[in-house]
Order: C-alpha cells, then structure tokens, then sequence
C-alpha cells in the first residue's frame, strides 16, 4: 500500500530556535497515526508545514504524490486541515461559512449543497447552521472548523486537537466519526490526549523538542512501559511474606504495594516485560494465598510517554 503522506527529513526553525528537527514518517490509507506530544514539543508546526502554511526551513512533504513545497496547490486539493484552534469568521452564520468554504473549494450547486449536507450530518450541525458563529460555544466552534476540513471530502485529514472543547458524548461522536471516515483516508491527529490514542488510532508517534523519538502501533508502544505483563495482585487476608516469596521467582523483577479505585493489592513487575502470570498463579496455588483478584497489566501508554520525553528534556 502506497503512502499518502510522506514527511521527509522535515526542519523548521524560527531564529535561533528549531521547533522541527529532521522528523520522517509515512503515513498510508486506513491509517489513523496519533502524533502525540507535551506541549511546544512541534506538533502543530508540523502540521502547519504540512499542510502548506508554513514553509520548511529544509526538508518537505508529500501529499498523494504533490509536494507541498513545488505543488502546493495541487498538494492541498487533497488536504482537510482542522488547525489548533479552528479560526472562521465570527460574523459569519455557521451555513454562510460554509457555503463560502464550498466555493473555495470549487464546489457549487447541488453539488455544494451536498457536500454541505453530509458535512453537517456528519458533525450534527443543524441547529446552529443560521447562527453566526461568533454566538457558538467552543465544542460548537470546533465542530464548524471539523465541518470545513470534511466539506470535500478530502483524501487525507490533518486535525490538531479535534476533540478540544468538546463535552465527553461530543468526543465520543468525532471519534466515531473518525473511525468511520478511517478506511478510505490517511489521518493524522496529533493531540496530547493519550486515551485518544486507544480510542481511534492505529499507529502513534511520539515527538519532544522537534525530534520524533518513537513509533510504533499503540500496542507496541505499551509493550515498552514497565507494566507491560505486570500482574497486579490482591490478597484477601493476610500473607506476611507474599513480597518475598514473589521476588524469588525468575521471571520477577520487583514488587511495589498499590492502593487505587481497586483497593489495597501488590504490583508486580516482569522481568524484561515477559509473561510472568503462570509463575505467580503456581506460587499462589502452592502457598494457598486467599486472592480477592489477580489481572495481567497490557502496558501503560503514560508510562512510555512520560519516560521517553522526560528523557528528552
């Protein structure tokens, strides 16, 4: 399968200060790539280069065979930008903004209307289309701005924090819609968001100062955080020595007490992230410890995310 977007050796800088540095990466159809980063870690610049309304200091970036330095114009026919954001004309109702977005877009007619119709449906606009935009609330806002990224029915989305301001059953409904619209595009969401990732993506970047420092599927990113194979474990009664007992077990690597929204209970950590819970279910057995609960831990996407751009810094 071809890329859609190709990021090659991407470099921005303002002055003295590079906010993207040397950053590649691909992205194919039916791929959803979380592009996830702290705050100023270069995530919006690079969007911005991208999508053609920054130039790059070196570097480029291919959008369906256009490159956006040489072809822009080309290049963004295929674009749908939500930018961080989402600026429109306040004065403007939300189906005026529209229809003048359709019209930039070449769009006209029946043909325009239609395109507006599925925009509206798809971001359940209709009770706002003849209010001027100014007069909306944010989630709202944000929904126009999704609107117009979607209005041509583009080959490749770039949205920067799509769910920003949105209510939980608003979020909810975009990343339904993202899922759907998934299959036939190249999207890329870059958010700082991490359950985000779990909910829509099926690939993550991670990037801090201007660098890309890990890629990967959410799965694989989360088989690098040290609870990946944890066992967490809670014991109904008393079993004085079940910490030292657990460390002598090969495939062990330490033990920590918890207490969270499950209650009291011993995490413990595999050694090299291999799969430990046969180890300590035989223990368990052995020593006829009363368990309350016993779960395997599939690895933690903050865990990654704070180890690898703290590391950074």
């Amino acid at each position: 399968m071809d890329s859609m977007i190709e990021v090659r050796h991407l470099t921005r800088r303002f002055g003295s200060v590079t906010a993207v540095d040397d950053v590649s990466f691909a992205v194919r159809r039916g791929e959803v790539l979380g592009f996830l980063g702290p705050n100023g870690a270069g995530k919006s610049t690079t969007m911005k280069v991208i999508t053609g309304f920054l130039a790059p200091t070196s570097g480029t970036a291919i959008v369906c065979g256009a490159d956006i330095t040489t072809d822009p114009i080309a290049a963004k026919r295929h674009i749908g930008y939500l930018p961080e954001g989402a600026p429109a004309y306040p004065d403007m109702t939300t189906l005026g903004f529209l229809q003048f977005i359709a019209r930039i877009r070449g769009l006209s007619g029946a043909n325009a209307a239609d395109h507006i119709d599925l925009a509206v449906k798809r971001t359940s606009l209709g009770g706002v289309l003849h209010q001027p935009i100014d007069t909306l609330s944010k989630g709202f806002k944000r929904r126009v701005g999704l609107a117009q990224a979607l209005l041509h029915d583009p080959d490749v989305l770039i949205l920067d924090e799509p769910t920003d301001g949105l209510d939980p059953n608003q979020k909810h409904e975009v990343r339904s819609l993202i899922q759907e619209l998934a299959p036939t595009k190249a999207i890329i969401i870059s958010t700082h968001i991490l359950e985000e990732v779990d909910a829509v993506c099926t690939r993550a970047t991670i990037i801090a100062h201007g660098k890309l420092l890990a890629d990967g599927t959410p799965s694989e990113l989360e088989a690098r955080s040290r609870h990946h194979n944890a066992v967490r474990l809670a014991i109904a009664g008393e079993a004085p020595d079940a910490a030292t007992a657990l460390l002598r077990l090969p495939g062990v690597q330490s033990v920590e007490p918890i207490s969270d929204e499950e209650g009291p209970g011993l995490m413990i950590f595999a050694r090299d992230g291999h799969a430990i819970m046969a180890e300590v279910t035989d223990l368990v057995r052995t020593a006829g410890w009363p368990i309350a609960g016993m779960r395997v831990e599939r690895g933690r996407l903050d865990d990654v995310f704070r180890s690898i751009t703290t590391h950074a810094a």
